[in-house]
């Protein structure tokens, strides 16, 4: 592990060096995620002027006594590069400046000719970072749904997360995994404000889709100014005003009369299969957008601003209510920028993604039918909210550039349920499970849930010759108001147990025949919650030589959370992360660039955490034999028989000294990666690219509740009955630590002294080593637009494998970050080594667009991937414990055999061809007529599948292995808009 000293001595080294290398071309600095940089070589001496005539910027510099030149945090755009000589003569470049990456310009020398026109250099040789940038012009060019997560799948090592991880109705499933981590552990930036739902983090806010100018994907290697991330970075840079006027209106309809059918599962008496039938419903979704951009003050102060209207319309048919859903909620952004002078650029945006889903519930005549029965409910969930960001950048001199920037970020989670006084019921006794009772939602969620996030950030960059440092710091202040319950107070399951089966409460069905029985379990949590977190950072890239540049930097990050009460329960301070890249520019031309990269990231810990652990969570089920009967009113509640054994009690609904939940040693979730690569310019706009990724985490944070274990150590360490249960009683409410290591919980042992430290070493504690591993061979290519045709295209062979998925576990779609199931008992773990659910060994992607005619131009997008491996999830039948057979179907025994993660096989391979149409008629300027046809074969393969195999020990579950997720039908897009 690098120790902080050493790198800060290897920093101030470089730094000296600096000093005395003024041989040595200029350092060049990797961009920031909302601004680019150009750099470039030159006679020593000259003036050169960067001009970007769009927005009023010019910037003119000299070039360094070593022939370097640069300038950074310069907004995206076209830029024109002149460069004077001595002798009167001028050369002029145009580059393309993009948000997050570095364009090189590179001048020939003095001559006598005016104005020679060249094209920069395709690829970035001042930057390690493994990313992928398409702008709105690109991204409009090609058949996608229109969404930030569907143009980050583009990039190679994206894979689509569980459809359970995330948002509902229409904003489900809406996040990505990339590069082997969980769909929880990317972080989201939108104009360089973090815009990450950083309760559990599968939720960010979104711009309206036609308001995006820009979207990058990092997915590894990313400097010390990125933190918060195992995953990757999705970095969204929005539309500006220019100096010209420019503005458009579309509307966008994708109407369900012409989508593939609607599919649900049912299995077959015959062959035990489940096969997908059709039945109705579908989604009308209507959009319009109206936008327009341009100078209020000439070369001075700008304005974009863009309104989307929508009317969506969403009709589920199943099997025993149906519904309808709309969404109608308006959403904007603005964007201002003021030029103050040539040195200082002030930037304000303003957006709003408040989203308001209102559903209507129906009973079913006929199951999946479209025969309306009586009413049932309204709900209401909002989602998303308004978010401010102001960014100041001020170029102090030539070599110091300072940024400064304050955000504030809403994402409400609010929900009205009409039916919340009625209990959820659901018969599971057959494969086709049969909802009861007025209920309308599984869970309910506090009616005035919502986060809010104030952030500050503070960048420079300064230039020292050979040497460019960078540094800044930032602090973020995380909010949330959050709790969950189930309507009616009570979930009714009710399920069958076969003879000599076992419940989860170590009931026995010792009656010879089948028994009907049900599980009511109570649920509640909430509270008030508060999260700090902060970071500082330092790099320096060094350019050793002409052709090689060593980026080394140096990430600290502090993580604070609080209790309802304000009380402070996890608290880490200073972690070390640093961050090596190197460039080889093999040629000197910037065409052949060999990198590489070792860094090591951490995660925060979640707000999630503060709510499941730190509040006030009350969890018990009982279960009773089934009577056969039902309520006669429209609760219908299931007829109770005798009480099965005692109650199953999880958690009392108090809240916990917050010295005693969390280990006081703890150390966040990181990960350490490294990356190799190649990069290749080819003739005519192509380019090549080879890279190995190798990600490893190092450290899992999550909860454990094993009081087994540790009562049995404190017993044979000499503590007492009373202590030794105190001490299993502390950890056994569920005890946050990091799996694989030693324990310290603080406990009152009851001898007058309070609270006590008590370490239980690792052995005592039953649990395996967590491990995560991800392995990466990518291959791709691309020809860039020239005007007429462009494409790209990748493979991945991947492998991820280990015990520990990360901050969720799509085996069940729990995204509860850090409190998961897994780590609580060892007969959890027991089994669970093996692929991991985002491992998809094979992923072929190709897209691009063809200019057919001057008025037709045609896009097309290709996806082939293997599939996700699968599991038989059952209750626990071994001997590591006598409680993880309490946690029903959640262990890798099934049938009461034990058969590790990853045994039965994996889902069938995805295959995806989605085209677009363009025509824009020379009769008229600016108009443009469109349609996108996604999923043209209308394929329908499972995606994923339900791994719970069993209602109790050797008791099958009828539902096992039935469909949960499936390709999205075919659908048809189509758009009309004008532009000016």
């Amino acid at each position: 592990m690098l120790k902080k000293t050493v790198l800060v001595h290897a920093l101030t080294l470089a730094f000296s060096a600096g000093m005395v290398t003024a041989v040595l071309p200029t350092a060049a600095y990797a961009a920031s995620n909302s601004a680019g940089s150009l750099n470039g070589h030159a006679a020593a001496g000259a003036s050169v002027t960067i001009k970007n005539a769009e927005i009023g910027l010019t910037r003119t510099i000299t070039v360094g006594a070593d022939g370097g030149f640069q300038v950074t945090q310069l907004p995206p755009g076209n830029y024109t590069l002149t460069i004077t000589y001595p002798n009167g003569s001028k050369e002029t470049q145009n580059a393309t400046v993009s948000a997050g990456e570095g364009s090189t310009v590179n001048f020939a020398g003095p001559t006598q000719v005016v104005n020679v026109t060249g094209r920069a250099s395709r690829i970035d040789v001042k930057s390690a970072e493994s990313s992928q940038i398409l702008t709105k012009a690109v991204i409009d060019r090609l058949p996608v749904t229109r969404d930030v997560t569907a143009v980050a799948l583009l990039a190679p090592g994206a894979v689509k997360g569980d459809s359970r991880i995330g948002e509902t109705n229409t904003r489900g499933g809406n996040v990505p995994s990339l590069g082997g981590a969980s769909p929880a552990e990317n972080v989201y930036y939108i104009n360089g404000f973090n815009v990450t739902n950083s309760l559990n983090g599968v939720a960010f806010n979104q711009v309206p889709f036609d308001a995006i100018g820009q979207q990058q994907v990092k997915t590894g290697g990313y400097g010390p100014e990125y933190g918060r991330s195992l995953g990757g970075v999705l970095s969204v840079t929005t539309k500006r005003g220019t100096n010209e006027w420019h503005g458009g209106a579309n509307v966008i309809y994708q109407p369900s009369s012409l989508e593939g059918d609607s599919v649900y599962a049912e299995k077959s008496d015959v062959s035990g299969r489940w096969n997908l039938l059709t039945r109705p419903g579908g989604t009308d979704d209507l959009r319009s957008n109206l936008w327009a951009g341009g100078p209020l003050i000439k070369d001075k102060l700008f304005i974009f601003a863009l309104v989307q209207a929508a009317d969506i319309k969403q009709k589920t048919y199943g099997n025993s209510e149906q519904s309808v859903l709309k969404n109608n909620t308006p959403q904007y952004l603005t964007k201002i920028d003021w030029n103050i002078n040539q040195s200082n650029l002030l930037e304000f945006t303003a957006f709003s993604d408040k989203s308001e889903d209102k559903q209507d519930t129906y009973k079913q005549i006929a199951a999946y039918g479209s025969a309306r029965g009586d009413f049932v409910g309204h709900d209401e969930f909002t989602s998303g909210g308004q978010n401010l960001i102001a960014k100041y950048t001020s170029w102090v001199t030539d070599d110091l550039t300072v940024s400064a920037m304050y955000g504030q970020g809403k994402y409400n989670r609010k929900s009205k349920i009409e039916t919340a006084s009625c209990p959820y019921i659901t018969d599971r006794r057959t494969s086709s499970t049969e909802k009861l009772g007025c209920a309308t939602q599984t869970r309910i969620v506090d009616p005035n849930a919502n986060d809010q996030r104030d952030a500050l950030r503070l960048d420079a960059e300064w230039n020292l010759g050979s040497h460019g440092l960078r540094f800044g710091l930032d602090n973020e202040t995380y909010k949330v108001v959050d709790g969950t319950f189930y309507p009616g107070g009570d979930n009714y399951s009710i399920r069958t147990l076969q003879p000599g089966s076992k419940l989860s409460n170590g009931y026995v069905n010792d009656t010879g025949a089948p028994l009907d029985y049900m599980a009511i379990r109570h649920f509640e949590n909430g509270g008030t919650f508060k999260t700090k977190n902060s970071a500082f950072y330092i790099e320096d890239n060094w350019q050793i030589s002409k052709n090689v540049l060593a980026s080394l930097g140096l990430r600290s990050e502090s993580f604070e959370n609080l209790n309802a009460l304000g009380q402070t329960f996890i608290k880490v301070k200073n972690t070390t992360a640093p961050r090596l890249g190197v460039v080889w520019d093999v040629q000197g031309n910037a065409q052949t660039k060999v990198f590489g990269n070792a860094g090591r990231y951490y995660i925060p810990v979640m707000s999630n955490t503060n709510v499941r652990l730190a509040g006030t969570e009350l969890d018990y089920t009982d279960y009773y034999a089934f009577n056969g009967s039902f309520g006669a009113d429209k609760f219908q509640l299931p007829g109770k028989g005798a009480q099965l054994g005692s109650r199953l009690s999880v958690s009392t609904g108090e809240a916990k000294d917050p010295r005693t939940v969390v280990d006081p040693n703890i150390k966040p979730m990181y990960q350490d990666e490294y990356i190799l690569g190649l990069q290749q310019a080819l003739a005519n706009r192509w380019n090549v690219t080879a890279k190995v990724t190798y990600r490893k985490l190092k450290s899992v944070m999550d909860d454990m509740c094993n009081d087994e274990g540790t009562y049995n150590w404190a017993i044979a360490n000499g503590y007492n009955e009373d202590q030794a249960s105190t001490i299993g009683g502390t950890v056994g409410g569920c005890f946050l630590y990091n799996p694989g290591k030693s324990l310290t919980a603080n406990v009152d042992l009851g001898d007058g002294k309070g609270l006590t430290p008590v370490t239980i070493p690792a052995s005592a504690l039953g649990f395996p080593q967590p491990e995560r591993i991800f392995k990466s061979l990518e291959l791709g290519f691309e020809r860039a637009w020239d005007g007429v045709w462009s494409l790209q295209g990748s493979y991945v062979l991947a492998y991820n494998k280990g015990n520990a998925e990360g901050y969720v576990k799509s085996d069940i779609g729990q995204d509860d970050a850090g409190i998961s199931q897994d780590w609580d008992y060892p007969g959890l773990m027991e089994g669970s080594y093996g692929y991991l659910p985002n491992d998809r060994r094979h992923t072929f992607k190709l897209f691009g667009a063809y200019q057919v005619l001057p008025e037709w131009r045609f896009g097309a997008n290709v996806l082939v991937q293997s599939g996700r491996p699968r599991n038989c999830l059952g209750y626990y039948n071994g001997s590591l414990d006598g409680v993880s057979i309490y946690y029903g179907a959640a262990s890798f025994y099934c049938g009461g055999s034990l058969h590790p993660r990853g045994s039965f096989g994996r889902t069938a391979w995805t295959h995806e061809l989605s085209l677009q149409a363009n025509y824009e008629p020379k009769w008229m300027k600016g108009l443009s007529f469109q349609m996108d046809v996604l999923n043209v074969f209308n394929n329908r393969t499972v995606t994923s599948v339900q791994e719970e195999g069993e209602v109790g020990v050797n008791s099958p579950d009828p539902s096992y292995e039935k469909p949960l997720s499936i390709q999205k039908a075919r659908t048809f897009r189509f758009m009309a808009q004008y532009t000016f």
